[in-house]
């Protein structure tokens, strides 16, 4: 019996940005999927008129037909999820009357109960909305988890200093390592007029809106690292810009936490709040499932390593 060779990372063909061009982040990424009862595990793509539109795009395979959940039936799935957390309180209070840790956690990513958009959050749930010829109709199908299956397939986004790129690649669950990248589809930073954090229900969605008005919904387990660099205009700062005691600080922090320093130049970014943020990317790291791995410390304006607890908001 012969056996398929696994192959080596100089074997695999992993995505590189051009010369001069900064890589900044690569998380997996998929259109969301509505999380409300009456739309929940749905998505739509529509038209400006609220159409569905996607039997209209190109190269689609067929997909799903959904229809919302009536009112009624979302209340009654409503009530049993209700008695569902009203016995986990119950069983919590009994952990915590023992001694036992059950505290919770809530990052900078935490969704939220309230929606921002009741007629696109609750009501309905495109991801995406575009009138013919727009950039979002230009999406790839594969960002479709009702099209693509992702047992064995996946997609990530990656992030440089000048596009947002959609890569699909093999997908096995015994060898994340394996990386073979076809890129998608791709865009430059300055198609995009904006990209919000949305944070209804379990906070990994985003959505981007381009510069001819269309947009998409995007869902990421890893949207902080995708949208920090796109939610506000970059900062990107050159290691040679700094003064000496903050290069001094930025080598020694690289110095401790990369084998090879030289091979990964870090990436700094001057913050609203004055702090600069020290990033360094772990192509060891790299993998179908979380995408690029990354360390990363804050500093103030005199070189020094700040605590957590001196982080502002915007430091994330």
């Amino acid at each position: 019996m012969s056996h398929r060779a696994r192959k080596t990372p100089t074997d695999m063909k992993i995505w590189q940005p051009e010369p001069g061009e900064t890589l900044l982040a690569r998380a997996p990424v998929t259109f969301a999927t509505g999380a409300a009862m009456r739309v929940r595990g749905m998505r739509w793509f529509r038209d400006t008129e609220r159409n569905d539109i996607q039997g209209e795009l190109p190269g689609w395979p067929e997909g799903p037909v959904y229809a919302a959940r009536s009112t009624g039936g979302a209340v009654g799935r409503n009530t049993v999820k209700g008695a569902a957390m009203a016995l986990g309180v119950a069983v919590m209070a009994v952990l915590s009357s023992a001694g036992g840790n059950v505290s919770g956690s809530s990052g900078p990513d935490s969704g939220k109960d309230t929606p921002d958009d009741r007629t696109d959050e609750v009501e309905d749930f495109p991801v995406m909305w575009a009138a013919p010829g727009t950039m979002a109709r230009t999406l790839p199908w594969q960002l479709d988890p009702a099209r693509s299956d992702e047992k064995h397939y996946r997609t990530h986004g990656i992030v440089t200093d000048r596009r947002l790129v959609i890569v699909g690649l093999p997908f096995d669950k015994k060898n994340l390592k394996l990386i073979e990248d076809e890129v998608l589809w791709q865009a430059p930073l300055s198609a995009m007029s904006r990209v919000e954090p949305k944070d209804f229900k379990d906070g990994d969605d985003f959505k981007v809106t381009f510069t001819d008005g269309s947009w998409c919904r995007l869902g990421s387990i890893r949207r902080q690292r995708l949208t920090r660099y796109l939610v506000s205009p970059l900062d990107l700062v050159p290691a040679e810009s700094l003064t000496p005691m903050q290069r001094d600080a930025v080598d020694a922090y690289v110095a401790t936490k990369t084998e090879t320093p030289d091979a990964v130049p870090p990436i700094i970014t001057r913050r609203p709040s004055g702090h600069y943020r020290v990033e360094v990317l772990l192509p060891n790291r790299l993998d179908s499932f979380f995408g690029a791995s990354e360390v990363s410390m804050i500093m103030d304006s005199g070189g020094r390593e700040l605590n957590s607890a001196d982080y502002h908001p915007e430091d994330f």
